[in-house]
């Protein structure tokens, strides 16, 4: 069934007689027959219950060793993605990597547990603190720390879980 324009419809409780459905303009009024609804009432066996809890994803404990290796390889790339624009950072340039990765590594070591577990707020600090200290190119180093770690943290977890132990 197709309608041209805009329509209000008005459903009547019938479903064998036509509704007029009214258009905004003058045009005479289109009908259309409403279809059967059918209400069924489900009968139950036992006694309706509530869940008593419900049930919540719980991500796991952060692990050292991942923090520890995910931010070396972390100021290696910042370090090495960042040294591209010399002209921004200038003499600067190991400070604000060391203090993203400081941050980095703090965020590692206290908060992700996993694929999902990625926040925004490490990121964010990055940029409050080289902010604070006067230090160059503080959206660039955040928003580049940002998308490496979108783009290799979690995968890399995946692949350290997926490792055989020893």
């Amino acid at each position: 069934m197709a309608l041209y324009g805009p329509v209000l419809f008005h459903v009547s409780a019938s479903p064998t007689l036509p509704s007029p459905v009214y258009t905004p303009s003058n045009n005479p009024p289109l009908y259309f027959r409403s279809s059967s609804v059918f209400l069924q009432r489900t009968v139950s066996i036992g006694p309706v219950r509530a869940s008593p809890t419900t049930q919540s994803y719980v991500y796991p404990d952060p692990v050292p060793e991942f923090a520890q290796y995910e931010t070396q390889k972390f100021r290696r790339e910042l370090l090495k993605k960042l040294s591209e624009d010399k002209e921004t950072f200038g003499v600067e340039l190991h400070k604000v990597v060391d203090i993203c990765s400081e941050i980095f590594s703090e965020f590692l070591n206290k908060e992700y547990g996993g694929p999902g577990a990625m926040m925004i707020e490490p990121f964010t600090d990055m940029l409050i603190a080289l902010k604070e200290n006067r230090l160059p190119g503080a959206p660039l180093a955040a928003r580049v720390a940002l998308l490496w770690a979108q783009n290799y943290v979690d995968l890399d977890w995946e692949h350290w879980n997926s490792k055989p132990s020893k």
